[in-house]
């Protein structure tokens, strides 16, 4: 029964941490402290303690000497250095889609893109509420493609590279005619997998992607966290 509660716990912990995390109520480079942790979840230690390796397992906490855990801090060269990355893994994944996608799942796709376009259209995006809806379409939207291209190791090298605070801060920093652009973009890619171009479909996520990526450093720059080098680059 104690292990069950612990369980539930854990699980409530992660949750709630991880949302903070994502939404930029745990900065980068903020200590994450057990104990009070705890207290604001009405939790014990144990729980929390758990949570948190978890979070350092999916790379959005790491845990320094004589400092505990803290969120993972990203340099700008980093978040450069993800979305290349990204850009490449997931123009690879939109590829492989248009060559593997079965009907149903082109159904599915269609319906994410629709579902993407009637969220942005509905929600107020100045509210964090509307942010976490249009990002959670924008989740199962990638999802399926990458679903549809049927590579379980490209799946697993996604999971570690795709930083979800940074996506949610793109979304934070979009405007309307940013958001608008993504659904265009949403709807192309899904057309280009439709008529099973692969070239097509690549290149449009990878220009899709690197939307977001401008977003985040332009974030950053107006911040002024930006070195110059590359805020020019």
């Amino acid at each position: 029964m104690r292990a069950a509660s612990e369980s539930v716990g854990t699980t409530h912990a992660y949750e709630q941490v991880r949302a903070a995390i994502v939404e930029n109520r745990y900065r980068p480079g903020q200590r994450l402290i057990e104990q009070r942790i705890a207290a604001e979840l009405g939790l014990s230690r144990t729980p929390v303690r758990e949570a948190l390796r978890m979070l350092e397992a999916e790379g959005l906490v790491i845990s320094e000497r004589n400092r505990g855990a803290i969120v993972r801090p990203l340099s700008p060269s980093e978040v450069l250095d993800l979305y290349g990355l990204r850009i490449r893994l997931e123009s690879y994944a939109a590829e492989l889609a248009a060559e593997r996608i079965q009907d149903d799942e082109l159904d599915e796709l269609i319906a994410a893109a629709d579902e993407f376009g009637a969220v942005r259209r509905t929600v107020d995006v100045s509210t964090i509420e509307g942010v976490r809806r249009l990002n959670e379409a924008n989740r199962r939207l990638h999802d399926r493609i990458l679903a549809a291209a049927r590579h379980t190791r490209l799946t697993a090298m996604l999971a570690r590279t795709v930083d979800i605070p940074l996506v949610f801060q793109a979304f934070r920093s979009f405007g309307p005619a940013e958001i608008e652009r993504s659904d265009l973009f949403h709807h192309l890619i899904v057309d280009a997998i439709a008529r099973r171009d692969p070239q097509r479909a690549g290149a449009l996520m990878g220009e899709h992607i690197a939307q977001g990526r401008d977003a985040v450093l332009d974030a950053l720059t107006e911040s002024g966290d930006l070195p110059e080098s590359i805020a020019g680059s």
